[in-house]
């Protein structure tokens, strides 16, 4: 898992202004979320590695806060949908509106187009309106009526889905799933942090009002921008991505799996064990780093097979088996 510390080992001058920024996000949005600092984190991962984010976890654990908060720290749009069984694609992507006065269709943008769209219980709505986030998520655009729209930069979809309630639920296909940078599980909270939280809510506050909670915006596109150039400069070793190959080959030959990673998944595990590294405070990516993201960045790209799941056995502890199993390098 993912250590929300940082060790600043190495930082200097702009590079530590940029890291700053960032640092205080993380530290903005803890003030109006307890105890998820891995969850946190990986926002973060996923806005310095343009990717995309499924929230996983059982009802009132603060997913949809989470993004609220992240939205609340920045000065970035945000839209929200609520997905639903009866929701269309156009409510999503947008449609073509005919002006009566100018005798004209004229496009009306829907949520889409925003920088960070949180995507509400995605499970909940059917395959066809699913995927309509695929091209959105991908290519950054979207096609209405055969023409293309690109979307504003950046862009992030934040999704969130309850693991446990299956009733009126449309699983996401492995496609889409494959499409998210990260997939997060936000737990329950510990009793000392449950308790923080109920002290909170106790001295009045309010989380539909995130400004009274204190939470400002501390940084802003630019900023983004800036980082994102830094985390490119970070020095990946032939080493590390000989290691991140060999993690994501060994998950293709586990007998508990039906499906391994893809290339794609190799790539995102590079890509965010870098940004990762840069936020600790690092020019260089260690195999400390690819281990820290590997079971967000790895485990909704893989399936189990029927029979290891009815033996109890999860993805997370098949990584974690395939981690203390894949030579490190030196």
């Amino acid at each position: 898992m993912m250590d929300p510390t940082t060790d600043n080992a190495g930082q200097t001058g702009d590079q530590g202004d940029a890291r700053a920024a960032l640092e205080a996000l993380r530290a903005e949005i803890a003030k109006a979320v307890v105890g998820q600092d891995a969850a946190v984190t990986g926002l973060v991962v996923a806005l310095l590695c343009r990717g995309h984010v499924l929230l996983e976890g059982v009802p009132g654990v603060a997913k949809t806060l989470l993004v609220r908060a992240l939205a609340a720290a920045t000065e970035l749009d945000t839209k929200r949908v609520q997905f639903t069984p009866d929701l269309m694609p156009s409510d999503v992507t947008g449609s073509l509106v005919y002006d009566a006065r100018t005798a004209e269709f004229s496009f009306q943008p829907g949520p889409a187009f925003t920088n960070l769209l949180l995507a509400d219980e995605i499970n909940r709505t059917p395959p066809k309106t699913q995927s309509s986030l695929l091209e959105a998520m991908e290519e950054r655009q979207v096609t209405v009526d055969g023409t293309p729209r690109p979307l504003p930069e950046p862009f992030l979809v934040a999704a969130t889905q309850n693991p446990v309630e299956y009733e009126g639920t449309y699983p996401l296909p492995e496609a889409q799933l494959d499409r998210f940078l990260l997939k997060l599980t936000v737990p329950l909270p510990s009793r000392q942090d449950e308790i923080d939280v109920l002290t909170r809510h106790a001295s009045g506050f309010d989380p539909r009002d995130l400004r009274a909670a204190g939470v400002r915006p501390v940084a802003n596109a630019a900023d983004l921008e800036a980082a994102r150039a830094e985390v490119a400069s970070t020095t990946i070793s032939p080493e590390i991505t000989a290691y991140v190959v060999d993690i994501c080959r060994a998950t293709r030959d586990s007998p508990s799996l039906t499906l391994g990673v893809s290339p794609r998944g190799a790539t995102a595990l590079l890509s965010t064990a870098r940004a990762w590294a840069w936020l600790t405070g690092r020019d260089y990516v260690t195999p400390d780093d690819v281990k820290a993201l590997a079971l967000p960045t790895l485990r909704h790209r893989v399936q189990l097979r029927p029979e290891a799941e009815m033996e109890g056995v999860t993805t997370d502890s098949v990584i974690n088996a395939i981690l203390a199993h894949v030579p490190v390098p030196r």
